[in-house]
């Protein structure tokens, strides 16, 4: 037996010391290998990169990046040629006359071109031209929209940035005046976070690009040493944003409830926040549930032909913000796979450079210069494992299906979506009807669904790629511009009597309505999305968009897919006895090429022309009557930047109980022979006939069904079924367990960084003519009495320390430091005083925006006497600890220690192994050998916690 087991101790140690061999690259970096500086900075630029790495940055623009570097150079010759085109103008006049993003939005690349391209004759002086006339304005704001601090923000982030990346290249002049521009701004807009929506309506847009535009400011004052208000602008953005991060974690599908195009906005600087926030305070969000699905809102959301994508909502044509520098930055720090890469190439080489879905000119060079931070040529350009092929995906949260995007522009390389959702998404929608979150939310007033539409059971249809039936675009909320179906009414608040959309449309409104009464509560249900044999189907429920005094019981839209060029819809109404509703008006619409009319037999229809081939469509109700459609072209007011749309309104009678019109949507290669169908209590049935096939649909309708189908379809003598097990099930994620806790974990990576930055700005004036003027800087905002006793105290400590040895000068910086009182936790005690009587002002002056708890507005933690741990609620936090990466300025000793040991225990464990499996396995007592093996079990114990303790502190 002996003989058997005197190899299991061996075996036993190396199984513990396995985890030691396994590589530490295997181990997926939670900060996406973006280096923690710990709040050792060296000057500037300090953003997104140091100075010693511009170099390589210079390097990769001739190499690797050379594509992107060659659109910055683009950009930055075509400034240099045009500067006319493109400097602000000095008369804060003409600067403030309309709305001025472009300003900021251009800055930044054009810094960029300089600190790539540095010798390029005039680009420096061109950059400097712009930052003076940017900072010659007394406002960014634009006169009309003096309540609107957006383009305040895009000229904010675009001036620090530029600030950080020349500052080297600027006088002391100009360093001195444009920090005094970057404070006076980043100040309005942190004391404008507490009475504007963006600081307390989540996920929308205008929250992440102000609140990226106040920390890059407070980052830059934050550098020059002025850290009291830095500090309480960064706790001020953190507060905000790590609630949107918490609250995103309810959006399972990685979509954004404004659509694609307004969610580009929206992740433009919601991408650079966490970068940012990461690099500068430790705090990763690149395991981000929400994150990690976005691909899939850029990639199943593009036409074929990659080039527009579906528009719902406010939206243009496609993209306002790259989306190249996002798919970039995905495919760095969260999918590390190449497809973000393939993906932003594919959307760059099939660019639309004039005409319907050309990049705007205040936001076609915005994001070059983070594309180019981003960008990873190690990840070699790779499509996804299902690319080439249609492919049908559920947004569950957003409400929305697709088929078939991102494919080439091809014959049969179809597009189809639908649209039926709740207000704001799933999880908004939740989150206020449900009371979740209930610490931070109450109701409507914390989110914006402004940019929404009135668009419950809509649908897009682009066979062959070619835009058919499309969304109108950015344009009124009414629900006559969306492919959706009215109701006739004689209830009150219609925009369009006789006629009653959805509860959401506004009337005199840009913006929709959702805040309260019906809108509030407005949503539709997609109830089925699946494919069989190559065929789609899709239900979805539309009734509860409707205002209930209709009496519609249901309104069902069911799409099927027959073919690539061939789309079946079909609109169920099942009225109440006591309805009043006696007509539906169906929409249809085309942005960009206007309907005609046609007729076949009396089946009337309407086409478009695209080139040589015509796109048709045809419509009947279930009695086998056809009305004659009535074909425009609606314009849109001023101040909208679409001029209007195309349509085609069809307009049908109801019958008590129930109603069936079908539409058949179809390409050019589809020839449709004969079209009918019939109908009863349970089902209707169409029977169409192409050229080449005979299609026979039984569509089950009924609330209760004899068979537990939605459709059954005989295609020639082929039989393909839709059954309701495969019906999509209702679900709502559960609200995030201890959320006010998590987000102040993450707030208190803030204060030890500013406490690093006390101590390094001491220690660089000791013994300087400027150690005074320092410290009173450091301590401006604290009580003038005690600031004069501590600066006293620390101006002798200086001088005893010149008398000194110079090697203990770092120590005595940080004794300095001790020295000083907590500056950031009376700041924050004050500020909260303060904003305390604020709320209270903003109530009486306003109730609309004050009646939400002040919490709302307050959003800092309790003072912390000690600097090692506080407690919220009961719970420990755990200590920040302010330990920098490789490419910060120094590692600390406590880590360097770590790695002393960890070696020397490593060598010693090895040896005492060897002399084990050697020396020991014959001839010595068993009690010899318990014990030595007592001491290697112990040694491996040290070894296992010095590793963790190693992994830890990144040494």
């Amino acid at each position: 037996m002996r003989t058997h087991t005197r190899g299991a101790p061996t075996v036993f140690f190396i199984s513990l010391l396995w985890p030691l061999l396994v590589p530490a690259a295997t181990e997926v970096d939670p900060g996406g290998g973006i280096p923690f500086m710990g709040g050792n900075y060296n000057g500037h630029p300090m953003l997104y990169f140091s100075r010693g790495d511009v170099e390589e940055l210079q390097f990769a623009a001739a190499g690797s990046h050379r594509e992107i570097a060659r659109r910055i150079r683009q950009a930055g010759e075509t400034m240099l040629e045009h500067p006319e085109e493109y400097l602000p103008p000095w008369s804060p006049a003409e600067f403030s006359a309309r709305w001025n993003e472009v300003y900021g939005n251009n800055l930044g690349v054009l810094s960029m071109f300089c600190m790539l391209y540095p010798h390029r004759a005039g680009a420096l002086d061109l950059a400097k031209d712009y930052m003076e006339r940017m900072a010659a304005q007394p406002s960014w704001l634009v006169k009309d929209a003096p309540w609107d601090e957006v383009p305040l923000a895009h000229s904010l982030v675009g001036f620090a940035t530029a600030y950080d990346f020349l500052y080297e290249y600027l006088n002391k002049g100009q360093q001195e005046r444009f920090l005094q521009v970057i404070g006076n701004a980043s100040r309005l807009m942190y004391e404008k976070s507490y009475v504007r929506g963006w600081g307390f309506q989540y996920l929308h847009n205008h929250q992440p690009t102000n609140c990226v535009a106040l920390l890059t400011g407070s980052l830059v004052y934050m550098t020059q040493g002025y850290l009291q208000e830095a500090y309480l602008w960064t706790k001020q953005v953190l507060s905000i944003m790590e609630k949107s991060m918490i609250l995103l974690q309810d959006v399972t599908d990685g979509s954004l409830y404004e659509g694609v195009a307004y969610g580009t906005y929206t992740t433009r600087s919601l991408f650079q926040y966490m970068f940012l926030v990461q690099r500068h305070f430790a705090i990763s969000h690149f395991d981000h549930p929400w994150l990690l699905k976005h691909f899939a809102f850029l990639y199943r959301t593009i036409l074929p032909g990659f080039q527009r994508t579906v528009a719902i909502a406010d939206s243009n044509y496609n993209w306002f913000y790259g989306p190249e520098s996002q798919l970039v930055f995905l495919d760095r720090y969260v999918l590390r796979n190449g497809s973000g890469n393939w993906l932003a190439d594919l959307i760059h080489q099939n660019r639309v450079t004039d005409g319907p879905g050309q990049a705007g000119k205040g936001q076609r060079w915005c994001t070059l210069h983070t594309e180019f931070i981003w960008y990873n040529p190690g990840l070699i350009p790779k499509p996804p494992s299902d690319f080439g092929t249609s492919q049908l995906h559920h947004f569950e949260d957003w409400g929305v299906v697709t088929y078939g995007s991102a494919l080439p522009a091809d014959t049969n390389r179809s597009f189809l979506s639908f649209k039926s959702g709740k207000l704001g998404g799933r999880a908004i929608f939740d989150i206020v009807h449900k009371n979740k979150y209930k610490e931070w939310i109450k109701g409507w007033r914390n989110f914006n669904a402004g940019h929404e539409h009135p668009d419950q059971n809509t649908f897009t249809f682009a066979p062959n790629g070619v835009p058919f039936i499309t969304e109108a675009l950015y344009g009124p909320k009414y629900t006559l511009l969306n492919n959706a179906v009215l109701f006739s009414s004689v209830l009150s608040g219609s925009c369009f009597k006789p006629w009653a959309g959805q509860v959401t449309e506004a009337c005199d409104s840009k913006w929709l309505k959702y805040k309260s009464g019906l809108a509030a509560d407005a949503q539709g249900r997609v109830e089925a999305a699946m494919e069989r044999q190559g065929m789609v189907f899709i239900r979805g429920e539309g009734q509860s968009a409707y205002n209930p005094d209709l009496k519609v019981r249901n309104f069902q839209r069911n799409l099927l897919l027959l073919h690539p060029q061939l789309l079946l819809l079909v609109d169920h109404i099942h009225l109440d006895p006591d309805s009043p509703t006696r007509a539906m008006s169906a929409f249809f619409h085309n942005t960009e090429l206007p309907f005609q009319d046609t007729k076949i037999d009396s089946v009337h229809g309407a086409f478009v022309s695209h080139g040589e081939d015509k796109y048709k469509m045809f419509w009947m109700d279930d009695t086998g009557y056809s009305s004659r459609g009535m074909l425009g072209y609606w314009n849109y007011p001023r101040g909208y930047p679409y001029n209007g749309s195309n349509y085609v309104n069809v307009t049908v009678p109801l019958r008590y109980p129930h109603t069936r019109v079908a539409y058949i949507f179809f390409g050019p290669d589809v020839v449709v022979q004969s079209f009918s169908l019939r109908g009863d209590d349970q089902r209707v049935d169409i029977y169409l006939a192409t050229k080449d096939h005979t299609y026979t649909i039984y569509l089950l309708t009924g609330e209760v069904t004899s068979k537990p189908l939605f459709a059954m379809v005989l295609l020639d003598h082929k039989k393909i079924v839709f059954e309701k097990a495969a019906a999509v099930m209702e679900s709502s994620p559960e609200e995030v367990e201890e959320y006010v806790n998590v987000m102040e974990d993450n707030l208190q990576h803030v204060k030890p960084v500013f406490q690093q930055m006390e101590r390094h700005i001491l220690g660089r004036v000791l013994n300087t003519a400027s150690f005074r003027k320092t410290a009173e800087r450091l301590l401006q905002f604290s009580d003038k009495k005690k600031t004069e006793e501590v600066i006293e105290k620390m101006f002798t400590m200086s001088k005893k320390q010149g008398k000194g040895k110079a090697g203990k000068r770092v120590n005595l910086g940080e004794k300095l430091s001790e020295s000083l009182p907590d500056i950031f936790a009376q700041m924050e005690l004050s500020e909260k005083k303060e904003r305390q009587r604020t709320s209270k002002r903003v109530y009486e002056d306003s109730p609309e925006e004050g009646d939400a708890d002040p919490r709302a507005f307050i959003d800092y933690a309790d003072g912390r006497k000690s600097r090692k741990g506080g407690f919220v609620k009961g719970r420990k936090f755990k200590e920040v600890h302010m330990v920098a990466t490789a490419g910060s300025e120094g590692l600390s000793s406590t880590a360097s220690y770590i790695r002393l040991f960890l070696l020397l225990n490593t060598a010693t464990f090895f040896l005492l192994l060897a002399v084990l499996l050697t020396r020991f396995q014959r001839g010595r007592s068993l009690h010899t050998q318990r014990c030595f093996y007592t001491i290697l079990l112990i040694d491996c114990f040290i070894l296992l916690y010095l590793y963790s303790s190693c992994s830890h502190a990144q040494c």
